[in-house]
Order: structure tokens, then C-alpha cells, then sequence
């Protein structure tokens, strides 16, 4: 066989779309669909107050139940989500993280009531915490508690379910948030360092074992369209992960050192406008993370090409499903070594990448590690600098945006001319239909048992050598909710809020394009005596903070006092902000 061909076609990645919506059953009628037309793995999108630890009849939770993925309130839910889908033989990935070791727990209930054995479980659970601090914002716990709570699932499974990745490193929602590949490979190696240190300073797994919890360590990765650069950043990641292993950590084996990575393209650069000029995005930016063999993911789900619009209809995931199989079944792809091996251009950038990445970790290392406060407040003041740059670049044409910045010219679309404009809208009467289900489960359940299992959590929580798994695995059993297993958990581990980024972001913006509003705000400024007042704030419980904190920013790039108290408030509390700091303007997000 020549050098420039493998003996044999190499296999598929594990092929998935990103899913979920409503309640449990209309759930797994979609999973069920996906496996039906080829999917050979599930992702499950669970709702944000499943994600933060809510019920849905908690004040926050109105308005979400639903929404955004699946709402999971208790064991029963897990079961019906699964109905006719054998936990033994699926790949399960959930992305949940302040609350994955209880989703794992309901997950790890199901299977024992069913008979599957604990080491045929094979799927992942996101469970990366600092990420949520810096980007996406769906934490429940202060980081210390958290960072336990990731050691805890961590080492359960290597123990017990030794398929399952207890923790996806997640880059994903770093770039989402503004990170350069720099940024993105150097915060992400960052946050692994600090789970590793945690796990291993715990000692529930022995030295002996510990190379396997490195091994079991993955990353969810991102891939925009400049999917040169982003195949070199997935070969740099590889470099500095191996050398992590090696020189920190003592691992040898080279199956756990390789870095094993799933990935979601880009969505950031997914647009409203001319929205089909997303699939030629999504195509290309696939082309990322699986035209190099020696950097190829192991996992794939690609979004559909309306979701800047809403949330995808089945035929939206349905064609994006078919963009895989097609590059994985119609093309060469998989037929090849390493197309890039010995290449000038990928072996100067994956140089240049791992340069500035290095110099960006031990930035981090000096602030502390990516847990400390300290170092989580100055990486999300460089991702808010970075997204502002960015949008700059878009709003003076430097950065080109295909039907959003040039070429705007356009016929009507008729992707989006239906009835339901072309998304998927939840029924309305999901809420209702879910607390009246919640209702029906307390009071047909043990409330003894469910009391005592609690009791019995508190208890474990309040002794910091205790892992919380086999205490949340007893709650799930009992009947406990999502709620009342957070609830738990935040009266001994406090409520925490994290940084915004605002402080510690650099001001200016481009002083040009700015000049003209800039003008107008003094003068106004001048009339009523006083800087403009603007309170930005961002009610409910979407973490998505990108959008207020560039509001925020530009508004004090142009001359505003801007008041940005973060995430996670109630309209409550934003009223008597905007009475109590007497604001001119109030923005919501």
C-alpha cells in the first residue's frame, strides 16, 4: 500500500445533532427520529432551569421551562427521555454543568432500575464550571463547592463507569463569548489544570489510577470559518495537552495522552441575515476539525442554519445530519493519512499558536490558576475586550460578513417564508403542563424517603472529604427534584455571582466610528446635568451574557455612567436598581 494511502477507510466520528425541547416526551420522539435517520449519537439540550437547578414552578424558571432544551425535574423524566432507547448501548453527550452530577445521578438511577451495569454507561457529561463563570453563565454554586463537585463525578466514574468523560473542557463557549484561538486554547489548558489539581489533591483516585483520569479528560472545542487557523489551533491544543500530561502529571501511555475532542461548530458566526449563507459556514467550518487525521474529532454536531433565528425544526437537524454523512460517506476524507503532515503553513501557525498560548497560561498561573477569582475576573475582562474588538471590526467593514456587512443585496428567502417562519416555536403550554406534572410527582412519591435522602445530602455536603455521588444517586432514586437537590446544596455551599467583565476591560473602542454618538451624549449629558445613567440589566435565567456586555461597554466607550450587575436577576430587583442608583435609561437583555 502506498505511504500516501491507510490500508483501510477509517471510521466515522460519532455523529450527533444538538437536541432537545419542551418535556421529556416530545424529546425522545425527536431522538428517536435523529437515530432513526442515521445519528449515531444523542446530545441532549436541557432547558436553563434544569441547567441552574430550578423546578419549573420556581419564580425564575418562568417564561424558560422548555425553552431552550428539555426540562428534567426528577428520575421519572430521565426515564420517559429514554424510553425505548437502551442506555447500554447509546453515547450519550449531556451538555449540563453547575448540575451535572445530578442529571449523571438521574442518568446513573435509570440505568441501575433497568438492569444496565454501571460500566456498559458510555457518553459524557460537559460538567466544565469556570467556563460558565467566564461565558455562558449557568452556574448554580461558588467555585470551591463546584470545583468538588467536578472531582466528585470525576472520580465516580473512573471508578465505576470507566467509558463514561466526566468532563468536557469546553473552548466552545469561549470563542462564543469573543476569545481569540489564543485565548481559546490557553484558557481552556488553564481550566484543565485547575480540574486536575482539584481531582488530584482529593485523592479519591489513586496515584496509580490518575493517568486514567487524564485520560478520560475531554474537550468540546469550537470551529469558525477561518477553518485553516482552526485546524492548526486543534493541532496546537494536541501539542501543548501532550506535554501537560508528560511533565505535570507523569502519564506515559500514549492512548491517554492523545486529546480527545468533540466539537460544535461555530455559532457566533451564524447570521439573521441571508440566513442560508449559514450552510456554506457550517460545511466549512466541518472541514476544521476533520480534513487532518492526527487532529480529527472524535464527535460532531453541527448546528442547524436557522439557529440565529430560533430553535431548529426535525428537517433543519435532519440537514445538518446529512452535511456529516455526506462528508463522511461521499467524500475521501476518511481514505488518507494526515493531509497536513509536513506542511510549512499549518506547522508556522500551530508555532505561532502555541507561542502566544503558552505565554497566556502562565499569564493565568500568575494570576493563581483558572479557579481563583483573580483569574477568572481578568480572563472574562480579555474575552468582553476581544468580542468588543471583533464587533468593531464587523461594524467598520474590516471584517467581512457576507449578507450582514457586504453583498447585502438579497432575494427573499424561502427557507423562511412558512407559517412558522422557519423555526420551531415550543407550545405554549409547556409551562403549565410541567408544574402540573412536578405537582402529580411530589405527591405520589415517598416524601419520607425523598426527606431522609436530602437530609442525608446536607449531611455530605457539609463534610468536605465525602463525594456527593453516591448521596445524589440515592436522592434521584428516592424522587428528589432538581430544585430541591440544588436547593440543598445552595444552603451549604452559599450563592455566589460572578464577574462581569466590565471592570476590568480595557476603554476606548474605535474612536472614530464613536465620535459622532460621543457628541450627542455630552450634549444631552450637558442639558440634564449629569452624565447619562444607563442600567443594563438581564432578568430570567439566560446566562448569555455577550450581548448586555457590549451594550455596557460601548455605552461607557461613548460617555455613559453604565450601572451592569451581571446575570440571574428578577424584575424586582431591577426595579429598585433603577429607583435606588436613579438611572436615565434602562436597557434589557
Amino acid at each position: 500500500m502506498a505511504e500516501h494511502r491507510l490500508p483501510q477507510r477509517d471510521r466515522p466520528w460519532v455523529m450527533r445533532t444538538y437536541a432537545g425541547h419542551s418535556d421529556a416526551r416530545r424529546s425522545n420522539e425527536l431522538y428517536r427520529g435523529n437515530l432513526a435517520k442515521g445519528q449515531t449519537g444523542l446530545s441532549i439540550a436541557f432547558d436553563l432551569p434544569t441547567q441552574t437547578g430550578y423546578d419549573p414552578d420556581a419564580t425564575l424558571a418562568r417564561g424558560e421551562v422548555g425553552k431552550v432544551g428539555v426540562s428534567i425535574a426528577h428520575r421519572g423524566d430521565m426515564e420517559a427521555l429514554f424510553e425505548g432507547i437502551p442506555l447500554g448501548e447509546m453515547n450519550t453527550s449531556m451538555t449540563i454543568n453547575a448540575t451535572a452530577a445530578w442529571l449523571l445521578g438521574l442518568y446513573v438511577a435509570v440505568a441501575d432500575e433497568q438492569g444496565v451495569d454501571r460500566s456498559a454507561l458510555k457518553g459524557t457529561t460537559q460538567n466544565d464550571i469556570i467556563k460558565e463563570y467566564l461565558s455562558r453563565g449557568t452556574y448554580a454554586f461558588p467555585p470551591e463547592p463546584s470545583m468538588r463537585l467536578i472531582a466528585d463525578t470525576v472520580a465516580f466514574t473512573v471508578n465505576e463507569i470507566p467509558s463514561w468523560n466526566p468532563i468536557n473542557i469546553c473552548s466552545y463557549h469561549l470563542q462564543e463569548a469573543g476569545a481569540t484561538p489564543v485565548q481559546e486554547i490557553a484558557y481552556a489548558i488553564s481550566n484543565a489544570i485547575a480540574v486536575l489539581d482539584v481531582v488530584r489533591e482529593r485523592g479519591e483516585v489513586s496515584e496509580e489510577d490518575f493517568p486514567r483520569v487524564f485520560g478520560r479528560m475531554s474537550f468540546f472545542v469550537n470551529a469558525g470559518v477561518r477553518f485553516i487557523e482552526e485546524h492548526a489551533k486543534l493541532r496546537a491544543m494536541g501539542i501543548l495537552w501532550e506535554e501537560l500530561g508528560r511533565e505535570r502529571y507523569g502519564v506515559e501511555d500514549p492512548k491517554y495522552l492523545r486529546m480527545r475532542y468533540g466539537v460544535q461548530v461555530n455559532s457566533l458566526g451564524l447570521t439573521e441575515a441571508q440566513p442560508e449563507n449559514n450552510v456554506p459556514r457550517i460545511v466549512l467550518e466541518a472541514l476544521a476539525v476533520t480534513l487532518g487525521r492526527n487532529a480529527r474529532a472524535r464527535a460532531i454536531q453541527l448546528p442547524a442554519w436557522n439557529e440565529a433565528l430560533g430553535l431548529p425544526r426535525p428537517w433543519d437537524q435532519q440537514w445538518s445530519l446529512r452535511i456529516q454523512q455526506i462528508l463522511a460517506e461521499e467524500t475521501d476524507l476518511l481514505e488518507y493519512p494526515d493531509i497536513f503532515e509536513g506542511s510549512v503553513v499549518m506547522e508556522g501557525l500551530v508555532e505561532e499558536l502555541l507561542e502566544g498560548a503558552r505565554a497566556e497560561i502562565a499569564v493565568v498561573a500568575e494570576h493563581g490558576g483558572a479557579v481563583t477569582s483573580e483569574a477568572v475576573a481578568y480572563m472574562k475582562a480579555r474575552l468582553v475586550e476581544s468580542h468588543r474588538d471583533r464587533l468593531a471590526r464587523i461594524e467598520a467593514g474590516e471584517l467581512k460578513v457576507i449578507g450582514q456587512n457586504s453583498f447585502t443585496e438579497t432575494e427573499d428567502s424561502p427557507l423562511t417564508v412558512g407559517e412558522d417562519g422557519g423555526i420551531l416555536t415550543p407550545d405554549p403550554e409547556v409551562e403549565r403542563e410541567r408544574i402540573e406534572a412536578l405537582e402529580e410527582w411530589r405527591s405520589e412519591r415517598d416524601s419520607v424517603a425523598v426527606t431522609a435522602a436530602l437530609e442525608a445530602l446536607a449531611e455530605a455536603a457539609q463534610d468536605p472529604t465525602v463525594n456527593l455521588m453516591a448521596a445524589t444517586i440515592e436522592a434521584a432514586r428516592a424522587g428528589a427534584t432538581t430544585g430541591e437537590w440544588a436547593a440543598t446544596l445552595r444552603d451549604v455551599f452559599g450563592a455566589y455571582r460572578g464577574p462581569t467583565g466590565l471592570d476590568g476591560s480595557a476603554t476606548g473602542g474605535n474612536a472614530e466610528l464613536l465620535a459622532d454618538v460621543r457628541e450627542q451624549v455630552t450634549s444631552v449629558s450637558d442639558r440634564i446635568g449629569h452624565r447619562i445613567r444607563i442600567l443594563v440589566a438581564k432578568p430570567g435565567l439566560d446566562g448569555h451574557s455577550n450581548g448586555a456586555e457590549q451594550i455596557a461597554v460601548r455605552a461607557r466607550d461613548v460617555g455613559m455612567e453604565v450601572i451592569y450587575q451581571g446575570i440571574r436577576l428578577t424584575p424586582e430587583e431591577i426595579a429598585a436598581s433603577a429607583v435606588q442608583d436613579d438611572v436615565d435609561v434602562v436597557g434589557l437583555s
